[in-house]
């Protein structure tokens, strides 16, 4: 799905915004860390946060990782899966630990949002 151009942008950056939709509707975005395979972002949350309770209930997100610098970027809308145990959530949080050195956490503590991209917009890239 992605250029190599857009896949080396996405995996030099770290920071993204992640929007999700409320129960009511509206939108709530909120700035992030993630983890990126080539494939899926993964983003590593708090149980009970506001973004994961809104995944619930309805898993359409966007994820924009952009830089002011040259004004370049990347879109993502995708659909977002909690992992919260299992092998899967093992294999997310090594990735996390191998591309950002983020502390590896146990099931229970964290919950792995996995975002499988659906479409792209980028610019400048």
């Amino acid at each position: 799905m992605f250029s190599r151009d857009e896949e080396a942008f996405l995996k030099d950056q770290w920071i993204c915004r992640l929007a999700t939709i409320t129960g009511d509707g509206w939108p709530h975005n909120v700035p992030v860390g993630y983890a990126f395979d080539g494939e899926a972002f993964y983003i590593s949350s708090d149980p009970d946060a506001r973004k994961v309770r809104n995944i619930r209930s309805n898993p359409r997100v966007c994820l924009v990782v952009d830089v002011v610098e040259g004004k370049r970027g990347v879109m993502i809308q995708g659909e977002a899966a909690l992992i919260e145990s299992g092998r899967e959530f093992e294999e997310a949080m090594e990735l996390m630990e191998r591309q950002r050195g983020w502390r590896r956490s146990r099931p229970g503590e964290q919950v792995i949002i996995k975002v499988k991209p659906v479409k792209k917009t980028s610019w400048r890239i």
